[in-house]
C-alpha cells in the first residue's frame, strides 16, 4: 500500500459540520483535519508554508500517485437515480428540520470548501473587505424560526451570531420598522427615517417599549447580547434606508440604530459583574470631556519594504491589529498605516459623575468613563445632566495592574443612547395639554399672587423673600449691543439674616424646583471648586480643564449657603462670574474664559449671629462694597417678637408636622393643596420652563423718568445714610426685575406694572437694609412706590399690628396683663389709613385676615377688639 493511499481516500458525506445528525460519525480528529482554530498557535508550532523550495512540494512523485484498488469501494454502492436521490435528500431534509438544524442551501448536503473552519482572521479580513468596497454576501435562503426564543442550549451571545437566527432577526426587525405605527395609523419609524435623512444625520431613535410590545423576542436579547444585536439592528436599517434613499451612502457610510426609553435606570454606584456587557440606562453630570479625536474603524496598512497594501483589518476596541507577514514579499515588518484608504470615526471620552441630588448622605460622588462614538460626539459639555444608555463593558488598564495586581479591568459605558437634559429638552417633552394649561394659567390676573403662594408652601410668610426667588427663576433678559458688550439677565439675591428663619430651606427649596441647580456651602468652597480647576491627567499626564459649581450651573441657578463662612479670597473669585458671567483661567500654560450664566443665590449670617437693627447693613454684614453691588436684591430677615405672628407660625408648624406624618400619608392627597391659590410642584416647574425658554419680553415705551427720579432719589438717600451704595448696576436690577415679571405673565413686550413691581422690589430692598431710625422716614419718602399692588387689607392689618402692639406695651408697663383683651380706638387706626389714601375702612372688618387674627369691631363703641391668646395673659 502506497504513502497517499494509507490517507482516507473520500470524506464522508456531512449534513453540518457544527452539528452532525445521528446517522454520520464525526470525524476522530477534528483538529488534524482543519488545521487548528488558533492562529498564532499555527504560526508558532506549525510547519513554515512559504519557503525559497515550496515548489518541491508538488512535484509529480508517480510512485506514490496511486491507489489500491482492494481499498476502494466503489463496487459496494448502486448508481441512484435522479427521483431516488431527491428522495434521499428530502429524507435528510426532514430529519435536519425535526433536529432543528439551520440549512443554508441544498448544496450543503455534500462536503465542501465552504465547510472548513476558517481562520479567524481570514474571516474578518474578509468581512472588512466587503464593508469597506460596500459589497453585500449572496442573499441565502434561510427557513424561517418560529421559536426564536430556544436557543437549543446555546448560550445567547452564541445564539444570535449563528446564520438561521441572525437572518430571522433581521426579518423580524426590518418588518417592525416598515409596519409600527401609532394610535393615529402613521408609520413611526418610515417618517422617523425621512426626516433623519433630510436632516443628512446617521442615527435615529428606537423606544424599547415599542420594541417590547410588537418583538417582544427581540425586546428580550437586546439588553444581554447588545453588542451583537446592535450590529444587527444598524445593518438592517442602513439597508432600509438605501432601499428607500439609494445614493445616501454618499452623505454617510453608517446608519445607527438609537435605543431610548429603558425602562430600568441604574445608579453609578451599583454597578457590578452582573451588568457587564449588558445594556444599561444610567443617569449623571458630565464633569470632563475630551476633545474629538479620530479613531480607527477599518485600518489598511502599508509594506515598507514592497509597498503592498495590506487589508483592510477591522479594528475592534480591545486590541490593537498588526499584520503578520506581507503577502507579496512574505517580510514581517515594519508596517505603516496607510493614511489615504484607512477609515476613521468620531471618537470623545467624557466623565460621568453621580447628580447631587441623588448622591447617599455622606458618600463621595462615583465617576465612569463614558465612550461616545460617531454623531455622539459633542453633545454634551461640562456642567449638563445627560441621560445616557449604553453598553457597561471592561476595558483594559494597565495603570490598576500595576497598583492592584493582576487581572484587574476597568469599566467604561460604550454610549448608543444620549439625552441632555435641559431647558430645550424638557419644552420638547411638554404635550399640548401642557401647554394649553400653562397659557390658561397665565391668563389668569392672580398668576403673579398663585406662583409666589407656590414658591416654598412648607415656609410660612416671607412673601418678599418668595417674591425675589420668583423673579429669579424666571430671569431677565441677557443682551449684548453689537457683540461686544455682554450684559446679564440673571438675577441674584442675597439672604441675611437671623438664624432659624428657613434660609437654607429657601436654598433648598430652589434646588428642587429649578430645572438646574447646584448646591454648594461657602465653609466647604473653595475658589478652584466655585469656578474651575486644572489638574494633571493620570493616563496622558496632560493638564485638564474640569469645570466648577459656577460652571456646571451654566444656564441654572448656583445655590451657596453660609456665604459669610467662605474666605474673602474665595470669595473673590466669584466677582467675574456674578457680573460678567465668565471665568477667566490663566495656569498651567491653559488661557481660557468659561461661560458662567448662572443666577447666584446666597444665604448668610449676619455678624454676631443675629442682626442689630440699629446698625447699617453694612455693619452687620462682613461683606465688601463690591460683592454687595453685584446682588440685585438684598433680603433682611428678622426674627422680631410679635405675638400675633408668633402664634399663626406655630400653629402652622404644628399643623404642617400633623399633615405630613407618615400615618396620614393617604389623606394628604385629599387635602392638598391647602390654599386655592398654589400651582402643583410639577405644573409650576413646567411653567417656568416653558416661560425661560419661549417668552422674551422686549422693553417697549418704559417710564425712564420715573426710574431716572427714583435712581436719583436713592444715591441721595444713601450717599446721607452710608447703608448701602447705590450704583448705575441697581437701574440694571429693575430693568432684569420688569422682564422677569413680564415673563410670569408670559408677555411679549414689559408694561408699567411689570416696572412698578421692580422699583417696589428694588425699594424694598434699600429700605429694608436700613437702620430702624431711618426705615420710617424712609418709607413715608417712598410709600407710594412700597404699596405698589398690596393688598389694603394687609397695609391696613400691618397698621393695625402696630397699634395692638404699642398697646400691648402700654398694658405690660402697667402691668394690666391680666386682661385677655385690647381695645384700639378706630380713629387711630382711621387716622393711619388716610396717610396711605384708604378711606373705606368696611371692606377691611369683613375681610378673613381681620377675623383670622382675632379681631372683632364694636359698632356702636367704634373700637377695634383683639382677644389674646392665654398664654400672653399671663405675666
Amino acid at each position: 500500500m502506497s504513502q497517499r493511499s494509507e490517507e482516507s481516500p473520500m470524506p464522508t458525506p456531512r449534513s453540518n459540520v457544527s452539528s452532525p445528525g445521528p446517522d454520520l460519525e464525526p470525524f476522530e480528529d477534528e483538529g488534524a483535519l482543519f488545521g487548528g482554530l488558533d492562529a498564532e498557535v499555527e504560526e508558532q508550532d506549525g510547519e513554515e508554508l512559504f519557503g525559497d523550495n515550496m515548489e518541491n512540494d508538488y512535484r509529480p512523485m508517480p510512485h506514490l500517485d496511486r491507489y489500491d484498488e482492494a481499498i476502494l469501494d466503489y463496487d459496494e454502492y448502486d448508481q441512484m437515480s435522479v427521483g431516488e436521490r431527491m428522495a434521499a435528500e428530502e429524507e435528510l431534509r426532514r430529519r435536519d428540520r425535526e433536529m432543528g438544524i439551520t440549512r443554508r442551501d441544498d448544496r450543503e448536503l455534500f462536503y465542501d470548501d465552504t465547510d472548513d473552519v476558517e481562520d479567524p482572521r481570514q474571516r474578518r479580513r474578509k468581512e472588512a473587505e466587503k464593508a469597506a468596497t460596500g459589497e453585500e454576501e449572496e442573499t441565502e435562503m434561510i427557513e424561517s424560526i418560529e421559536n426564536l426564543e430556544d436557543t437549543k442550549g446555546y448560550s445567547l451571545k452564541e445564539w444570535v451570531v449563528m446564520t438561521g437566527p441572525k437572518t430571522e432577526i433581521a426579518n423580524r426587525f426590518k418588518n417592525f420598522l416598515r409596519t409600527y405605527t401609532n394610535s393615529k395609523g402613521k408609520y413611526v419609524y418610515k417618517e422617523r427615517i425621512r426626516r433623519m435623512c433630510e436632516n443628512n444625520q446617521s442615527s435615529f431613535d428606537v423606544e424599547f417599549p415599542n420594541l417590547a410590545n410588537k418583538e417582544h423576542v427581540l425586546a428580550y436579547f437586546l439588553p444581554d447580547a447588545p453588542f451583537q444585536m446592535l450590529e444587527i439592528f444598524d445593518t438592517v436599517a442602513k439597508h432600509i434606508v438605501l432601499s428607500m434613499y439609494p445614493s445616501y451612502n454618499r452623505v454617510t457610510d453608517e446608519i445607527h440604530v438609537r435605543i431610548s426609553d429603558l425602562p430600568l435606570i441604574e445608579e453609578l454606584r451599583t454597578f457590578r459583574k452582573l451588568h457587564v456587557n449588558q445594556l444599561v440606562r444610567t443617569l449623571g453630570v458630565v464633569t470632563a470631556t475630551t476633545g474629538v479625536l479620530p479613531q480607527l474603524s477599518i485600518v489598511k496598512f502599508d509594506c515598507g519594504k514592497c509597498g503592498y497594501v495590506l487589508g483592510p483589518f477591522t479594528q475592534t476596541q480591545e486590541n490593537e491589529v498588526q499584520p503578520n507577514a506581507c503577502p507579496q514579499c512574505q517580510s514581517h515588518g515594519p508596517f505603516m498605516i496607510n493614511m489615504e484608504q484607512t477609515v476613521y470615526r468620531n471618537y470623545q471620552k467624557i466623565t460621568l459623575q453621580e447628580q447631587p441630588g441623588r448622591l447617599p448622605a455622606g458618600r463621595v460622588p462615583r465617576s465612569k468613563d463614558c465612550i461616545l462614538l460617531a454623531d455622539l460626539c459633542d453633545k454634551c459639555k461640562p456642567g449638563d445632566e445627560i441621560d445616557v444608555t449604553g453598553i457597561y463593558t471592561n476595558s483594559y488598564d494597565g495603570s490598576l495592574n500595576t497598583e492592584n495586581g493582576f487581572p484587574v479591568f476597568s469599566t467604561v459605558i460604550f454610549a448608543n443612547h444620549l439625552i441632555v437634559k435641559d431647558c430645550k429638552q424638557i419644552v420638547q417633552s411638554l404635550t399640548d395639554d401642557d401647554i394649553n394649561a400653562i397659557i390658561k394659567m397665565s391668563k389668569d390676573h392672580r398668576i403673579a399672587e398663585r406662583i409666589i403662594a407656590s414658591i416654598a408652601p412648607s415656609i410660612y410668610g416671607h412673601e418678599y423673600i418668595k417674591r425675589a426667588l420668583a423673579l429669579t427663576l424666571f430671569g431677565g433678559e441677557s443682551k449684548n449691543p453689537g457683540q461686544k458688550h455682554k450684559i446679564r439677565g440673571d438675577i441674584n439675591v442675597l439672604i441675611c439674616g437671623d438664624p432659624g428663619t428657613a434660609k437654607s430651606q429657601f436654598l433648598k427649596f430652589v434646588e428642587k424646583i429649578a430645572p438646574r441647580a447646584v448646591f454648594t456651602t461657602g465653609q466647604g468652597a473653595s475658589a478652584v471648586g466655585l469656578t474651575a480647576y486644572i489638574r494633571k491627567n493620570p493616563a496622558t499626564k496632560e493638564w485638564t480643564l474640569e469645570a466648577g459649581a459656577l460652571v456646571l450651573a451654566d444656564q441654572g441657578v448656583c445655590l451657596i449657603d453660609e456665604f459669610d463662612k467662605m474666605n474673602d479670597q474665595d470669595r473673590t473669585s466669584i466677582h467675574e462670574a456674578m457680573e460678567q458671567q465668565s471665568i477667566s483661567i490663566s495656569k498651567a500654560g491653559i488661557v481660557t474664559s468659561l461661560q458662567a450664566r448662572c443666577s447666584v443665590i446666597a444665604a448668610s449670617n449676619p455678624i454676631g449671629g443675629r442682626y442689630d437693627a440699629s446698625l447699617t447693613f453694612a455693619e452687620n454684614v462682613d461683606l465688601s462694597d463690591p460683592i454687595l453691588s453685584r446682588f440685585d436684591i438684598l433680603c433682611v430677615v428678622r426674627d422680631e417678637v410679635d405675638p400675633i405672628q408668633d402664634q399663626h407660625l406655630a400653629t402652622f408648624v404644628v399643623g404642617s408636622h400633623e399633615r405630613h406624618h407618615p400615618a396620614n400619608k393617604d389623606k394628604i392627597v385629599a387635602d392638598e393643596p391647602q390654599n386655592e391659590l398654589q400651582i402643583p410642584q410639577e405644573m409650576l416647574k413646567k411653567y417656568i420652563v416653558y416661560a425661560k425658554q419661549n417668552v422674551h419680553p422686549k422693553l417697549q415705551n418704559m417710564d425712564q423718568d420715573k426710574v431716572a427720579n427714583i435712581y436719583s432719589q436713592l444715591r441721595q438717600e444713601s450717599l446721607a445714610t452710608g447703608s448701602l451704595p447705590i450704583t448705575v448696576r441697581h437701574v440694571e436690577s429693575i430693568i432684569r426685575m420688569s422682564e422677569a415679571h413680564a415673563k410670569m405673565h408670559l408677555r411679549e413686550y414689559v408694561q408699567e406694572d411689570d416696572v412698578n413691581m421692580a422699583v417696589r422690589m428694588m425699594l424694598e430692598s434699600f429700605v429694608e437694609t436700613q437702620k430702624y431710625s431711618v426705615m420710617k422716614s424712609m418709607r413715608q419718602v417712598f410709600q407710594k412706590y412700597l404699596i405698589f399692588k398690596k393688598d389694603h387689607s394687609e397695609l391696613l392689618f400691618y397698621i393695625l399690628r402696630q397699634l395692638a402692639q404699642d398697646q400691648l406695651a402700654f398694658q405690660r408697663n402697667t402691668r394690666e396683663m391680666e386682661m385677655l383683651t385690647i381695645e384700639i380706638d378706630e380713629k387711630d387706626l382711621a387716622d393711619k389709613a388716610k396717610q396711605i389714601d384708604i378711606y373705606d375702612l368696611k371692606p377691611f372688618y369683613k375681610s378673613k385676615i381681620f377675623e383670622a387674627n382675632n379681631f372683632c369691631y364694636d359698632a356702636k363703641r367704634k373700637v377695634i377688639v383683639h382677644t389674646l391668646p392665654e398664654t400672653m395673659t399671663t405675666d
